[in-house]
């Protein structure tokens, strides 16, 4: 019993976490290209 809440909750953080990422993604991408554009500068 223990292990299949266990189990629930990685899925659910999982989910979550995904969630989030595919959300912010296009921001994550934005700033990536601009720190790297910033460190070639360098």
């Amino acid at each position: 019993m223990a292990k299949k809440i266990l189990i629930a909750q990685g899925v659910l953080i999982g989910a979550a976490v995904l969630g989030i990422l595919v959300r912010e993604y296009p921001g994550l991408v934005r700033e990536i290209r601009m720190w790297r554009m910033a460190r070639l500068r360098d």
